[in-house]
Parts: C-alpha cells; structure tokens; sequence
C-alpha cells in the first residue's frame, strides 16, 4: 500500500520538513500545502529536481488550500499529517500571543484533514504547541492517541545541544530529556541526564545545570530575537520528521511528545509533554519511567498552568 504523508503550511518549517521526509526515501508520496497561491507547487517542483542528486524516488506534491476547504483533495488518504500553519512568533512574543489567530487556522485545517483522512494520524506543530494539539483532536474527533503534538523532542534536542557546547564534548555522548508543556512549564528532567553515562550532575555545577535549563525553556525565542523575522525551522523540522517516520515505520521508538495523559504520575485529561512510544496507531503508550519527587511536581504544576487553556481552545 502507498505510503503517504501530508505537511500542511509551506513556510520555512514545512518546506524543510517535506524535503526531509522526502530524502528519508520511505514514502510514495509527500504533499505539501499552502493557501499562497503556487507556493507549494513550485517548492514541491524544486524539491522533486534534487532527486536524482540527492538519490531518493520519493514524489513530491504541491497544493494550494483555500479557507473553505478547496485544494485538500490532494491530501487524501494520508497516513500521517504533519500540521505547520500559522503564524511563527516575532522578536518579544510568547508562543501564547498567538493562541487567537492560530487557533482559528489551526481548526479549519484540522476539520479538512479529518475529512480528506480520516485515518490519519496527525502531528501538530503549530504554537501555542500543547493548546493546538488539543485543539485539533477536538476539531478531527479523532481518538486521542492519533494526534500527538511536536515539543519535547525539540526541546530535548536544544538542551542536548547546550549540555554538548558547555562540555565540549560530543552530542552523540549526551542523553537529555524534557517534558511538561512548550513553554514556561517546560520539564528538563537533569535526573535523566547524562554524558557517557555518567550523571550531569558530576559533570557540572547545579548552577551550571540551572543555566542551560533555562537557556533550553527559552532556546525558541533566542533564536527569533536574532533572526528579527521569523523563527526556528531546522531543529523543529528535523524532531517532526523522526516523528513522522517512526509512526509510518511502526517502529515503537520512545520519544519524548505532547500525548494525552490519562493517569501516569497521577495526572490525566490533558495534553502534557511525556516520554510515549509511537507507531502506526500514533501513541501506544505513554511511557511513565522514573523522575524525582521534585520533577514529578514540576510535571504536575505544567500539566495544571495549560489544563485551564486546553479547556478554553473548544471556543475558538
């Protein structure tokens, strides 16, 4: 059976996430979208003139959307759609400035997917992260294990970053891991740290370890203030990518995401960011591995500050 994947948005962080699950060489077919007129048709056509240098059969497939649904057809029968519509944040804004403009994108994008594929299993991207992910299982009705939302994979791979540069050592020798909300809230969790195995706790200061997870809880907007325009798309791309592909690969691979949360550390209904493992139904299961008593608050205090705005995304 073709294996399909959509990315809805043509913008930096769609269009290189599209080329990057076109070179995993793994689908039939890549559909890129966009309600700029010929924007995606004509990056899909760029796209599909690399593939004999870069070596992947992949297609790649251009549509151009309108707000009343037009153009979706192309998306049909997708198995996997990867959501990047909206808009990206500027210098000074938090990604909950843009609850109210995204939210009504974000549903109507939603609404048409669920239509054109209704099997689908859906990774969202858009910001405010954790409230639009929980806007678009409301709006498809899907069940819940089949939209999933791109946060602690990226928020991971910054602090991994961090820790690396710090110590000047490899990033293939750092293990990281974050969780709670993109946000304010967010999680790193320096329990579950370390560098060839030995705990980051011996390796830096706890005020060296308090610097970089901050630095990690603000990695998106340091990148925005010194672009001016626009924000992160190659970190970002690359976290919704692997993810994409382990759902299409039904590899079962544990990855830190935003899953809905349903008793694990004794927190349930909401969207949160936790380790699951992922496959073809998207979450199997919501892996609850083992955090000190202060992470396990810190994780109950993020579930509890997007709970209240989770709720309040059904009206918009």
């Amino acid at each position: 059976m073709a294996k399909k994947v959509t990315v809805v948005g043509a913008g930096f962080y769609g269009s290189t996430t599209a080329l990057r699950l076109a070179e995993y060489n793994i689908f039939d077919e890549v559909v890129l979208t966009d309600i700029l007129e010929g924007k995606s048709e004509g990056l899909a056509l760029d796209m599909n003139q690399s593939r004999s240098i870069e070596g992947f059969e992949t297609k790649l497939i251009g549509a151009t959307t309108t707000a009343d649904g037009g153009g979706y057809e192309k998306t049909a029968n997708s198995d996997v759609v990867v959501i990047t519509a909206g808009l990206p944040r500027k210098p000074g804004m938090s990604r909950m400035d843009l609850i109210g403009v995204n939210a009504g994108i974000v549903r109507g994008v939603a609404e048409n997917i669920a239509k054109h594929s209704p099997n689908a299993v859906i990774i969202v991207v858009s910001n405010p992260l954790d409230e639009m992910t929980a806007l678009a299982q409301i709006a498809t009705n899907f069940p819940k294990n089949r939209v999933m939302g791109q946060a602690g994979m990226l928020d991971t791979a910054r602090f991994t970053n961090f820790v690396a540069e710090k110590l000047g050592v490899a990033v293939s020798s750092v293990k990281t891991l974050t969780l709670g909300s993109h946000g304010d809230t967010m999680v790193p969790v320096p329990s579950r740290c370390t560098v060839d195995g030995t705990p980051l706790s011996e390796k830096l200061s706890q005020a060296e370890i308090d610097e970089l997870v901050d630095r990690t809880r603000n990695g998106g907007a340091e990148v925005v203030a010194l672009l001016k325009t626009g924000s992160a798309y190659y970190a970002p791309s690359a976290a919704a990518a692997r993810m994409a592909k382990a759902v299409i690969e039904d590899s079962g691979e544990v990855m830190p995401v935003c899953a809905w949360v349903d008793g694990e550390y004794g927190i349930s209904g909401v969207y949160l960011g936790v380790e699951a493992e992922i496959g073809k139904v998207g979450i199997r299961k919501v892996v609850e591995s083992k955090l000190t008593d202060s992470e396990v608050a810190s994780l109950k205090e993020a579930a509890e500050a997007v709970r209240a705005k989770q709720a309040d995304v059904q009206t918009l």
